[in-house]
């Protein structure tokens, strides 16, 4: 499938989430369900870009008028983290495409979702000084950026990257995925981190070209197929049970240059709880990857976690005020909701 042909209006920080201490169609039809018992890891960037469902509020703002300032967003109800998904019964494909239905003036019933909630809004958009009808809300209809994938599964198509989801770079709320892509990546240069200033990886993908479709965006991962795999296959190896993971010296395979997966040994210091996406403690112990990157940096998010030749988990978070440490969620967990 090839995604719709809609400009991406932002982007999300590489794939990577920071730990402060220490649309028409619908989603693309998912692959079989993840029960493999090996897959193959990966560790190699990917350019991701995503559509929501209808447009996400991200802000609500005033509106300057002949009659003085007015909020019509706020006065019909909407918040931020509302998806509209439809206006006059007009499904919502872009939020250029909705500003455009505003133009029609006149009031507007708007179908959204909050919280998983369905809600019907009767909003009133007002002509503003410029001489266009606005709604008084900022609003957000796609992202795009790099993470890492973290397995590929050959007997399905299907991948799993990044170990947590894409949010919304101003709610911090679950972006909702109407349709996506994944593109090629590659790392042109890394800004190397450093106590609290995280690192990122700067990558170069091609928009107009993809890979593969995603079928899940989810807390735990995004998830999607290929029909035909890109990179290089290694072997597969046996996926991990949480309760076969243990403190003591692991690997990651993480993608810091150019097109290269290299290995990088890390110490898992404390297995958590098994819920969420910080289940693992890490701490980077190689000299290499330290040297040129200063720990964990953005964009390394899904660098599978290797451990006693298993696949036990993907690197989730970094602390900003220690880059060398950061989280990991185990396997088990990025596989269970892949397979809801």
């Amino acid at each position: 499938m090839r995604i719709r042909n809609r400009r991406a209006v932002s982007f999300f920080l590489s794939g990577l989430l920071c730990a402060s201490s220490l649309l028409s169609a619908g989603p693309p039809a998912r692959a079989t369900a993840l029960t493999a018992d090996e897959l193959i890891p990966v560790g190699h960037t990917i350019g991701i870009k995503l559509f929501a469902e209808g447009v996400v509020v991200i802000g609500l703002a005033e509106v300057e008028t002949g009659s003085g300032v007015l909020t019509p967003g706020a006065d019909c109800g909407l918040q931020v983290g509302d998806v509209i998904e439809s206006a006059n019964g007009k499904e919502i494909e872009s939020s250029e495409q909705f500003a455009a239905l505003l133009q029609c003036g006149g009031r507007v019933e708007l179908d959204v979702s909050r919280d998983g909630e369905a809600l019907t809004l009767d909003a009133q958009p007002v002509l503003g000084t410029d001489g266009t009808w606005r709604l008084g809300a900022w609003i957000r209809d796609s992202m795009a950026g790099i993470g890492t994938v973290t397995f590929y599964d050959p007997a399905t198509g299907s991948f799993g990257a990044l170990g947590h989801g894409v949010t919304d770079t101003d709610t911090g709320l679950l972006m909702p995925l109407g349709d996506g892509a994944v593109m090629n990546a590659s790392v042109r240069a890394v800004k190397r981190g450093s106590a609290g200033e995280p690192g990122e990886l700067k990558g170069h993908f091609d928009l107009t070209h993809d890979l593969g479709t995603l079928y899940a965006n989810t807390e735990r991962g995004v998830f999607g197929s290929m029909e035909e795999w890109t990179y290089a296959e290694g072997d597969a190896v046996p996926v991990a049970r949480a309760d076969e993971v243990r403190p003591g010296p692991a690997t990651i395979l993480s993608n810091i240059s150019g097109d290269s997966v290299e290995s990088y040994q890390v110490e898992i210091l404390r297995v958590l709880d098994n819920t969420g996406v910080q289940n693992l403690l890490l701490q980077v112990t190689d000299e290499a990857l330290i040297g040129q990157t200063g720990g964990i940096v953005q964009g390394m998010s899904g660098s599978p976690i290797l451990q006693n030749g298993k696949l036990v988990g993907a690197v989730t978070h970094v602390m900003v005020n220690e880059p060398t440490k950061g989280y990991g969620i185990l396997i088990e967990n990025m596989l269970a909701e892949a397979g809801q």
